[in-house]
């Protein structure tokens, strides 16, 4: 059994509520044979003013090298609840069948990874500008993959780009979401070396 750490913000997460994410998160992470390696479940009521009092359930899935996060929202915190359970389930469902299916079906020998200088040289910083300024600063382990799984892990993590390390060229590789429907990628550009 998974182990399930629960928090609450701007709620006290009690052993009713502690009892039903145990039960439906729970049963979500047992229907698939993966051993998600842990499990973090946030509950919080969400102050806004359209909708006062919006009860949300995050839920984090950590599953081998990768992470399974959904987040529902009800007017009542059992509904997101069931909700989050419901998405967990799909999102494992499709871990399942993208990831884990194909790496048994094609093993991709894995590319070397490129050392911090070398990324350093890929990275050209924005100018500054006056008004901008930095907001929140991320690390990312950066794994080698294909560009499909990097695009699950996109669809996974319900984000609109990926940053990841291609495993055919051991560049670092962004994929995201096209406003007009669709994905792309963002390569760097590399020269070849005239004395080769």
């Amino acid at each position: 059994m998974v182990d399930i750490k629960i928090s609450g913000r701007k709620v006290t997460v009690s052993d009713a509520l502690r009892d039903r994410v145990n039960e439906k998160i729970g049963d979500a992470l047992k229907v698939f044979d993966i051993s998600p390696m842990s499990c973090d479940v946030v509950l919080r009521v969400d102050k806004n003013p359209s909708n006062p009092d919006r009860k949300t359930c995050e839920v984090t899935v950590f599953v081998r090298k990768n992470v399974v996060r959904v987040v529902a929202s009800a007017d009542d915190m059992y509904a997101a609840i069931d909700e989050a359970s419901d998405k967990v389930t799909r999102q494992l469902r499709k871990y399942k069948t993208r990831v884990i299916d194909r790496r048994q079906r094609a093993q991709v020998p894995p590319a070397p990874v490129p050392s911090a200088d070398e990324l350093a040289n890929l990275i050209t910083p924005a100018p500054e500008e006056e008004d901008d300024q930095l907001v929140r600063e991320k690390y990312v382990e950066l794994t080698p993959m294909s560009e499909e799984e990097a695009l699950v892990q996109t669809d996974l993590l319900g984000h609109d780009f990926y940053v990841f390390t291609n495993a055919t060229t051991g560049l670092v590789n962004v994929i995201y979401h096209r406003k007009n429907g669709g994905y792309g990628i963002i390569k760097p550009k590399v020269e070849e070396n005239p004395d080769a």
